[in-house]
Parts: C-alpha cells; sequence; structure tokens
C-alpha cells in the first residue's frame, strides 16, 4: 500500500506561491522580501496563515528559548524561509524544533537564493491521539 503524503493538496499549494514570489522577485532578496510577498499572496487567495508566531518552547527545564516561524500555515503547516547559498543540518534542527513546539506534524523549509527552488519537506513527530 503506498505511503499517504501528509498535506499533500496544501504543501502543493504552498510551494506554488513561494515559486511565483521566487518567479516575481528573483533569487537575491532578503527574507522579509520573499515573507512580505507570500503574506500577500496568502492574503489575496484566502489562505489562513499566521506570521511570526512565538512558539515557546524549553528542554529539561532550560529556559524557554525564541522560536519565531516564518508561517503557520492553515493550522497544519510551518513554513520557514531562507536566503542563504545552502540550507544546512541547523535548519533542519531549527523545523524540527518549532514542529515539537507546535505540536505540527510538517514543515517545509523554502531557500529562495537557489536557481531553482527546491522545498524541503521535514516531518515532526507523530502524534498519539
Amino acid at each position: 500500500m503506498p505511503e499517504k503524503i501528509l498535506h499533500k493538496d496544501l504543501s502543493y499549494k504552498v510551494c506554488g506561491f513561494c515559486f511565483k514570489a521566487h518567479n516575481e522577485l528573483g533569487r537575491f532578496r532578503n527574507e522579509r522580501s520573499y515573507g512580505d510577498r507570500l503574506e500577500r499572496l496568502f492574503s489575496s487567495s484566502g489562505v489562513s496563515f499566521e506570521r511570526e508566531k512565538s512558539l515557546p518552547v524549553s528542554f529539561d527545564g532550560e529556559k524557554p528559548g525564541r522560536n519565531i516561524p516564518d508561517f503557520i500555515i492553515d493550522g497544519k503547516l510551518i513554513l520557514d524561509i531562507k536566503a542563504k547559498r545552502m540550507i544546512e543540518k541547523a535548519d533542519y534542527y531549527q523545523m524540527k524544533r518549532y514542529l515539537a513546539a507546535s505540536k505540527l506534524r510538517l514543515g517545509l523549509i523554502v531557500n529562495f537564493r537557489q536557481k531553482y527552488l527546491s522545498p524541503k519537506r521535514v516531518l515532526g513527530q507523530a502524534r498519539i491521539l
């Protein structure tokens, strides 16, 4: 039996908006520019989102860290925007922290500096209901 892709339609829709923003703005803008453009695209299309929502998280009694993803889309998916040479291991760890703090299961990391956009899917831990 084939595996089900988590939030397939929503993630494709979000990726489509990212491709549109990338095509319009090019590769060498800052993260804020891409975020502002995506916010306008989401709003005009009726996509439900929260921008830069603080997610409190602490591990083993540590002082809570600053965890603010760029977007939480439809309460199901976290979108993290990058504009740098390459996505690093730390970016994946950061997304894992976002997913753990929000209790969501799917994250997308999009690096707008790449010539050809290639969103990276990151899965969080499955929740037991």
